[in-house]
């Protein structure tokens, strides 16, 4: 319940405070188990993409949050997962719960990059997103965000007001063929590859081939595209 009230509340609120721009809204299938997997470029993306669609969608959150009396309720109330970023069994934990979720035809939403850019460019995709989609048989849908981290800088308290933002579904992406190989690595890696290169179609963001979690001298000097 605590769900549908914020959503009514932020999302006229949100509708006057930021130029919001949606695209490829009718993507996301209307029933059924669904996987929004995004690019990660903000705070407010797990606040916006749940403002501009009718089904309710679910995120991991960093437990910190849950451990908070400040914040706890509020995760807690809206539905959140908590995950501790150290993995091992707390990671599984988060896992199986995102798999309740689409088994009971939900939508969850998930970041393949793993944590929010801090350089602006698109960073590899972690290949949970595609355990989950062929452990769940769920359908993954892309979704392109564009502008969010002007509104919210990484490291930044208050957000900043009447910029512009753009979300854009692509075309669900079908991975049937790949069933029965959810522990195939190289599966794995080809689905979270494929994921990251419709992400940077939709946004146009320079994209390079390491993780977000690596330091800065480890990136390339040189962007590079992932190929289709």
């Amino acid at each position: 319940m605590l769900y549908w009230v914020i959503k009514i509340l932020v999302t006229p609120l949100m509708r006057v405070l930021w130029r919001v721009r949606v695209e490829g809204r009718a993507n996301v299938p209307k029933s059924g188990p669904v996987i929004l997997a995004a690019n990660h470029r903000s705070f407010l993306d797990s606040v916006f993409i749940p403002a501009v669609l009718f089904r309710r969608v679910t995120f991991v959150a960093k437990a910190e949050y849950f451990d908070s009396k400040k914040t706890a309720w509020f995760f807690r109330g809206v539905g959140q997962i908590p995950i501790r970023r150290e993995g091992g069994s707390a990671s599984e934990r988060a896992l199986e719960s995102a798999i309740e979720v689409l088994e009971g035809d939900g939508v969850f939403g998930i970041y393949p990059e793993g944590t929010r850019t801090r350089d602006g460019l698109m960073h590899r995709g972690h290949t949970g997103v595609a355990r989950l989609a062929l452990r769940s048989g769920a359908t993954i849908v892309p979704v392109g965000l564009i502008g969010t981290d002007a509104i919210q800088p990484v490291d930044t308290k208050m957000p900043r007001f009447f910029k512009k933002v753009v979300i854009k579904f692509g075309e669900p992406l079908d991975y049937e063929h790949y069933r029965g190989r959810e522990n195939d690595h190289l599966a794995l890696r080809d689905i979270a590859d494929e994921i990251m290169f419709e992400l940077q179609q939709l946004t146009g963001y320079e994209y390079v081939d390491t993780y977000a979690t690596k330091k800065a001298e480890d990136v390339p000097t040189e962007p590079v595209r992932l190929a289709s």
